[in-house]
């Protein structure tokens, strides 16, 4: 990610992601086909807008998400427009908690869930400290009863006596 859209002062401009930390996140391929699905059926749009503060230096970049009026894609109207009543026609609670901002604690946990390191995740999220993912992700962690169970099934399934191997090739009893 090198850049977002923010509002300041009822304006918006283009601004580093937050920190200032430029982050690369590897694309799906199940992504990158529904991006350019979308692209085909609604083509990105070039926006200038300016750099770092609303007296900043335009830049031009072309948008795959904006409103009907080709202009960006204001989070606010968004909200409004499409994410809560989405969030209603579903039953589920409207509140705070359930805001855009779970869409990153999704990917967080989907990521978790496949067995992601925590520096990988810490990265992609833009965190300078795994620490700090590790602290505010930890309740997405899944239950590692089952993976501990699997992975010592699948030590111990080349020897159908249920000895095992060392690393130098031995069975033990």
């Amino acid at each position: 990610m090198r850049r977002q859209i923010k509002i300041v002062r009822g304006r918006l401009i283009f601004s580093a992601p937050k920190g200032g930390k430029v982050r690369d996140v590897p694309l799906p391929v199940s992504v990158a086909q529904r991006l350019a699905a979308h692209a085909e059926q609604y083509p990105p749009v070039e926006v200038a807008l300016p750099w770092g503060s609303s007296t900043g230096d335009p830049q031009t970049v072309r948008l795959y998400l904006t409103a009907p009026n080709g202009l960006p894609l204001q989070r606010p109207a968004f909200n409004a427009a499409v994410w809560k009543p989405a969030i209603r026609a579903t039953g589920i609670e409207d509140h705070r908690s359930n805001g855009m901002h779970v869409l990153r604690h999704t990917y967080a946990s989907v990521l978790l869930d496949a067995g992601e390191s925590i520096k990988a995740l810490s990265g992609y999220l833009g965190h300078s400290d795994p620490g700090f993912t590790l602290r505010v992700y930890t309740h997405l962690l899944p239950a590692s009863e089952d993976r501990t169970r699997r992975a010592i099934d699948v030590a111990f399934a080349d020897d159908p006596l249920g000895g095992a191997q060392t690393p130098d090739g031995m069975e033990t009893a």
